[in-house]
């Protein structure tokens, strides 16, 4: 299981000077936020003033407001009030500028190369009864609250041995992510909200 823990992460200035960005994944591996050399990226951003975001020239972003109320975003002259929670899809290649009309905001980046894959945001309240599972091809992000994280129970064997049991609950902290699988699924209990992401190949 795989966790990437928020507080450990590196700020890196947005390409523009804009704002400060922390990735949490990225594939291929990049050497740094700034190159744009990946197919796609899951990442937070930090707004504390007004201004321009940085293009991503054939890529495609869905932005979420996590933290903070309201994001006033204009895209191509086109103005969209961002409220928490709400993801919203656009060109990485429009001409994009942030207002901060409530002050400081949060978000989180999924930016994907357009011809290759897509990606999704989802919303999720957990539960403490019913653990949430995060399945190859997704990251869970805590959003807020308190949560415990834990490998699912290995799959059966052919030979009809009883699967192994969940391993151990580990604490995940606001802005914590964990990497899913689909041989012992990552799971999630608690209270608060989980962000999903999803990064699904385009086809051909």
């Amino acid at each position: 299981m795989e966790i990437i823990r928020y507080a450990e992460l590196k700020s890196e200035p947005w390409r523009n000077g804009g704002g400060v960005t922390r990735e949490l994944a990225s594939h291929p591996k990049a050497a740094s936020a700034q190159d744009g050399a990946w197919d796609w990226r899951v990442s937070i951003a930090e707004l504390t003033k007004a201004g321009d975001f940085s293009t991503f020239p054939g890529m495609e972003r869905v932005l979420t407001v996590v933290d903070g109320e309201l994001l006033l975003l204009t895209v191509d002259g086109a103005e969209h009030p961002l409220e928490k929670y709400r993801p919203f899809r656009f060109s990485g290649d429009a001409s994009t500028h942030g207002a901060l009309p409530t002050g400081d905001v949060r978000n989180l980046n999924v930016i994907t190369r357009a011809d290759a894959f897509k990606g999704y945001t989802s919303i999720i309240e957990l539960s403490k009864k019913r653990a949430h599972p995060v399945f190859a091809g997704q990251i869970g992000i805590l959003l807020q609250g308190q949560a415990t994280v834990s490998p699912g129970a290995a799959e059966e064997p052919e030979g009809g041995e009883p699967p192994a049991l969940a391993g151990e609950q580990q604490a995940f902290s606001r802005y914590d992510a964990v990497v899913g699988s689909d041989t012992q699924s990552p799971e999630i209990l608690g209270r608060g909200f989980l962000a999903v992401v999803s990064i699904d190949r385009v086809a051909g």
